[in-house]
Protein backbone atom coordinates (compact mmCIF):
# COMPACT_ATOMS: atom_id res chain seq x y z
CA UNK A 1 0.00 0.00 0.00
CA UNK A 2 1.35 3.11 -0.85
CA UNK A 3 1.80 6.05 1.58
CA UNK A 4 -0.75 8.80 1.90
CA UNK A 5 -0.29 11.43 -0.34
CA UNK A 6 0.72 14.48 2.07
CA UNK A 7 -1.16 18.20 0.69
CA UNK A 8 -0.23 21.92 1.56
CA UNK A 9 -3.27 23.83 1.11
CA UNK A 10 -2.09 27.52 -0.05
CA UNK A 11 -4.94 30.04 -0.32
CA UNK A 12 -5.67 33.14 1.05
CA UNK A 13 -9.39 32.77 1.56
CA UNK A 14 -10.27 30.61 4.68
CA UNK A 15 -13.11 29.11 3.03
CA UNK A 16 -11.06 28.56 -0.12
CA UNK A 17 -9.14 26.25 2.38
CA UNK A 18 -11.91 24.82 3.99
CA UNK A 19 -13.62 23.68 0.37
CA UNK A 20 -10.26 21.90 -0.62
CA UNK A 21 -9.81 20.14 2.80
CA UNK A 22 -13.37 19.31 3.04
CA UNK A 23 -12.79 17.58 -0.64
CA UNK A 24 -9.47 16.22 0.29
CA UNK A 25 -11.09 14.49 3.29
CA UNK A 26 -13.28 12.49 1.00
CA UNK A 27 -10.33 10.92 -0.99
CA UNK A 28 -8.21 7.96 -0.02
CA UNK A 29 -4.64 7.92 0.37
CA UNK A 30 -4.97 11.46 0.93
CA UNK A 31 -3.50 13.44 4.17
CA UNK A 32 -3.67 17.31 4.27
CA UNK A 33 -0.29 18.48 6.19
CA UNK A 34 -0.99 22.04 6.95
CA UNK A 35 -2.52 25.37 5.17
CA UNK A 36 -0.94 28.21 4.31
CA UNK A 37 -2.60 31.79 3.89
CA UNK A 38 0.44 33.48 1.65
CA UNK A 39 3.73 32.65 -0.42
CA UNK A 40 5.47 33.62 2.39
CA UNK A 41 3.62 30.66 4.87
CA UNK A 42 4.41 28.20 1.62
CA UNK A 43 7.96 28.14 1.67
CA UNK A 44 7.95 28.06 5.47
CA UNK A 45 6.14 24.98 5.09
CA UNK A 46 7.92 23.25 2.30
CA UNK A 47 10.86 23.85 4.24
CA UNK A 48 9.67 22.43 7.15
CA UNK A 49 9.74 18.97 5.63
CA UNK A 50 6.36 16.60 5.11
CA UNK A 51 5.01 17.67 2.12
CA UNK A 52 4.29 15.76 -1.08
CA UNK A 53 1.78 18.40 -3.09
CA UNK A 54 1.03 21.95 -2.82
CA UNK A 55 -2.56 23.02 -3.75
CA UNK A 56 -1.17 26.67 -4.43
CA UNK A 57 -3.61 29.31 -5.21
CA UNK A 58 -2.03 32.57 -7.59
CA UNK A 59 -3.39 35.89 -6.13
CA UNK A 60 -2.39 35.75 -2.42
CA UNK A 61 -1.05 38.79 -0.44
CA UNK A 62 2.79 39.37 -0.59
CA UNK A 63 4.22 36.63 -2.76
CA UNK A 64 1.86 35.70 -5.66
CA UNK A 65 1.68 31.81 -5.97
CA UNK A 66 3.73 31.89 -9.28
CA UNK A 67 6.53 33.66 -7.04
CA UNK A 68 6.31 30.76 -4.65
CA UNK A 69 6.27 28.19 -6.77
CA UNK A 70 10.09 30.01 -8.88
CA UNK A 71 11.21 30.21 -5.55
CA UNK A 72 10.54 26.68 -4.24
CA UNK A 73 14.08 24.75 -3.58
CA UNK A 74 15.97 22.18 -5.44
CA UNK A 75 13.85 18.93 -4.61
CA UNK A 76 10.84 20.61 -3.95
CA UNK A 77 7.47 19.24 -3.52
CA UNK A 78 5.00 18.75 -6.93
CA UNK A 79 2.58 21.91 -7.30
CA UNK A 80 -1.33 21.47 -8.54
CA UNK A 81 -2.29 25.41 -9.08
CA UNK A 82 -5.79 25.88 -7.97
CA UNK A 83 -7.12 29.38 -9.20
CA UNK A 84 -9.90 31.09 -11.03
CA UNK A 85 -7.42 32.44 -13.37
CA UNK A 86 -6.49 30.58 -16.92
CA UNK A 87 -4.63 33.04 -18.35
CA UNK A 88 -1.29 31.56 -16.28
CA UNK A 89 -1.46 28.24 -16.72
CA UNK A 90 1.41 28.83 -19.78
CA UNK A 91 3.61 30.03 -17.11
CA UNK A 92 2.59 28.03 -14.14
CA UNK A 93 3.65 25.01 -16.83
CA UNK A 94 7.16 26.70 -17.63
CA UNK A 95 7.70 26.78 -13.56
CA UNK A 96 7.30 23.30 -13.13
CA UNK A 97 3.55 22.78 -12.09
CA UNK A 98 2.10 19.43 -12.93
CA UNK A 99 -1.31 20.33 -13.25
CA UNK A 100 -4.05 23.54 -13.47
CA UNK A 101 -7.03 23.31 -11.78
CA UNK A 102 -9.44 26.20 -11.92
CA UNK A 103 -12.19 27.58 -9.45
CA UNK A 104 -14.55 26.69 -8.40
CA UNK A 105 -12.53 22.93 -7.74
CA UNK A 106 -15.08 20.18 -9.03
CA UNK A 107 -14.08 16.85 -6.75
CA UNK A 108 -13.45 14.68 -10.19
CA UNK A 109 -10.87 17.52 -11.10
CA UNK A 110 -8.97 17.24 -8.20
CA UNK A 111 -8.91 14.02 -8.11
CA UNK A 112 -7.43 13.19 -11.68
CA UNK A 113 -5.04 15.96 -10.48
CA UNK A 114 -3.61 14.19 -7.14
CA UNK A 115 -3.38 10.85 -9.35
CA UNK A 116 -1.33 12.74 -12.17
CA UNK A 117 0.89 14.06 -9.31
CA UNK A 118 1.21 10.44 -7.32
CA UNK A 119 2.34 9.31 -10.60
CA UNK A 120 4.81 11.57 -10.92
CA UNK A 121 6.38 10.90 -7.79
CA UNK A 122 6.54 7.64 -7.83
CA UNK A 123 8.33 7.81 -11.09
CA UNK A 124 10.60 10.41 -9.20
CA UNK A 125 11.25 7.81 -7.34
CA UNK A 126 12.14 4.49 -8.99
CA UNK A 127 15.81 3.75 -9.40
CA UNK A 128 17.39 3.91 -12.35
CA UNK A 129 19.54 1.16 -14.37
CA UNK A 130 22.49 2.06 -14.99
CA UNK A 131 24.12 -1.11 -16.07
CA UNK A 132 25.12 -1.05 -19.78
CA UNK A 133 23.13 -3.29 -22.09
CA UNK A 134 24.36 -3.90 -25.89
CA UNK A 135 21.23 -2.17 -26.65
CA UNK A 136 22.48 1.09 -24.38
CA UNK A 137 26.02 0.59 -25.53
CA UNK A 138 25.78 2.90 -28.71
CA UNK A 139 23.98 6.20 -28.07
CA UNK A 140 21.64 7.20 -30.12
CA UNK A 141 23.44 10.54 -32.63
CA UNK A 142 22.90 13.95 -30.46
CA UNK A 143 20.59 16.19 -32.10
CA UNK A 144 21.93 19.09 -33.51
CA UNK A 145 22.04 21.89 -30.56
CA UNK A 146 21.07 24.73 -33.22
CA UNK A 147 18.40 24.29 -36.33
CA UNK A 148 20.10 25.67 -39.62
CA UNK A 149 17.60 27.44 -41.25
CA UNK A 150 18.10 27.96 -44.87
CA UNK A 151 17.32 31.78 -45.99
CA UNK A 152 17.73 33.70 -49.33
CA UNK A 153 20.93 35.23 -47.62
CA UNK A 154 22.48 32.17 -46.08
CA UNK A 155 22.23 29.25 -43.25
CA UNK A 156 20.98 31.06 -40.31
CA UNK A 157 21.72 28.77 -36.84
CA UNK A 158 19.37 28.79 -34.54
CA UNK A 159 18.56 27.23 -31.23
CA UNK A 160 15.55 26.22 -31.23
CA UNK A 161 14.22 27.69 -27.91
CA UNK A 162 14.54 31.11 -28.94
CA UNK A 163 12.49 30.25 -31.83
CA UNK A 164 8.77 31.41 -30.59
CA UNK A 165 6.55 30.75 -33.86
CA UNK A 166 6.57 30.36 -37.35
CA UNK A 167 4.14 31.56 -39.99
CA UNK A 168 2.97 30.74 -43.41
CA UNK A 169 2.03 34.46 -45.38
CA UNK A 170 1.24 33.64 -48.93
CA UNK A 171 3.78 31.04 -50.03
CA UNK A 172 6.68 32.26 -47.36
CA UNK A 173 7.62 31.07 -43.89
CA UNK A 174 8.58 33.76 -41.43
CA UNK A 175 10.89 32.00 -38.49
CA UNK A 176 10.29 34.71 -35.64
CA UNK A 177 12.98 34.25 -32.76
CA UNK A 178 14.40 36.40 -30.07
CA UNK A 179 17.25 37.62 -32.20
CA UNK A 180 15.31 38.22 -35.12
CA UNK A 181 12.87 37.11 -37.66
CA UNK A 182 13.94 34.91 -40.74
CA UNK A 183 12.07 34.30 -44.47
CA UNK A 184 13.25 30.45 -45.27
CA UNK A 185 12.93 27.96 -47.68
CA UNK A 186 11.16 25.13 -45.51
CA UNK A 187 7.69 24.60 -45.36
CA UNK A 188 5.68 24.84 -41.85
CA UNK A 189 5.47 20.60 -42.16
CA UNK A 190 9.45 20.67 -42.43
CA UNK A 191 9.79 22.70 -39.50
CA UNK A 192 7.50 20.53 -37.81
CA UNK A 193 9.45 17.62 -38.29
CA UNK A 194 13.20 19.12 -37.37
CA UNK A 195 11.55 21.27 -34.31
CA UNK A 196 11.67 19.54 -30.77
CA UNK A 197 7.51 18.08 -31.11
CA UNK A 198 7.72 19.00 -27.20
CA UNK A 199 8.04 22.50 -27.23
CA UNK A 200 6.38 23.32 -30.85
CA UNK A 201 2.71 22.81 -31.92
CA UNK A 202 1.03 23.00 -34.86
CA UNK A 203 -1.98 25.35 -33.90
CA UNK A 204 -3.30 26.41 -37.05
CA UNK A 205 -2.30 25.66 -41.01
CA UNK A 206 -0.75 28.68 -41.11
CA UNK A 207 1.40 28.63 -37.60
CA UNK A 208 4.22 26.73 -35.22
CA UNK A 209 3.81 27.77 -31.69
CA UNK A 210 6.42 27.28 -28.94
CA UNK A 211 4.28 27.49 -25.64
CA UNK A 212 7.27 28.71 -23.63
CA UNK A 213 6.86 32.09 -25.22
CA UNK A 214 3.12 32.84 -24.97
CA UNK A 215 2.21 35.35 -22.54
CA UNK A 216 -1.57 35.65 -22.94
CA UNK A 217 -3.85 33.52 -24.40
CA UNK A 218 -6.96 35.59 -25.92
CA UNK A 219 -10.40 33.75 -26.89
CA UNK A 220 -11.91 34.38 -30.41
CA UNK A 221 -15.60 34.18 -31.27
CA UNK A 222 -14.56 31.55 -33.64
CA UNK A 223 -13.89 29.24 -30.16
CA UNK A 224 -10.22 29.39 -31.02
CA UNK A 225 -7.39 32.32 -29.20
CA UNK A 226 -4.64 34.65 -30.07
CA UNK A 227 -2.01 33.91 -28.58
CA UNK A 228 0.24 36.75 -27.60
CA UNK A 229 4.03 36.16 -26.99
CA UNK A 230 6.23 37.86 -25.07
CA UNK A 231 7.30 40.36 -27.66
CA UNK A 232 4.45 41.20 -28.80
CA UNK A 233 3.54 38.97 -31.76
CA UNK A 234 0.13 37.63 -32.12
CA UNK A 235 -0.51 34.29 -33.37
CA UNK A 236 -4.33 33.15 -34.41
CA UNK A 237 -5.09 29.20 -32.86
CA UNK A 238 -7.61 27.48 -34.37
CA UNK A 239 -10.86 26.28 -33.08
CA UNK A 240 -9.17 22.38 -32.85
CA UNK A 241 -6.06 23.19 -32.07
CA UNK A 242 -7.86 25.68 -28.71
CA UNK A 243 -9.76 22.61 -27.78
CA UNK A 244 -6.55 20.81 -28.29
CA UNK A 245 -4.52 23.18 -25.71
CA UNK A 246 -7.07 23.18 -23.23
CA UNK A 247 -7.23 19.60 -22.67
CA UNK A 248 -2.86 19.64 -22.31
CA UNK A 249 -3.62 22.47 -19.91
CA UNK A 250 -6.25 21.03 -18.58
CA UNK A 251 -8.69 24.14 -18.68
CA UNK A 252 -11.88 23.56 -18.20
CA UNK A 253 -13.61 22.67 -21.31
CA UNK A 254 -15.56 25.93 -23.02
CA UNK A 255 -18.89 25.48 -24.60
CA UNK A 256 -18.08 25.57 -27.91
CA UNK A 257 -16.22 22.14 -27.42
CA UNK A 258 -19.96 20.82 -26.61
CA UNK A 259 -21.40 20.43 -29.99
Amino acid sequence: MSPPLRVLIADDELLARKRLSRLLGALPDVEVCGEAADGEAVLAAVRAGGVDVVLLDIHMPGLSGLDALALLPEGRPRVVLCTAHAEHAVEAFEHGAVDYVLKPVEPARLQKALERTRARLEADARPRDTTPSPEKAAPPPRALPRLPIPTRQGIVLVDPETISHASLDDELVTVFTTQGEFLTDFTLNELAEKLPEELFHRVHRRALLNLRHVARLEPLETGGYLARTARGHAVEISRQSARELRKMLGLRRGAEDEG
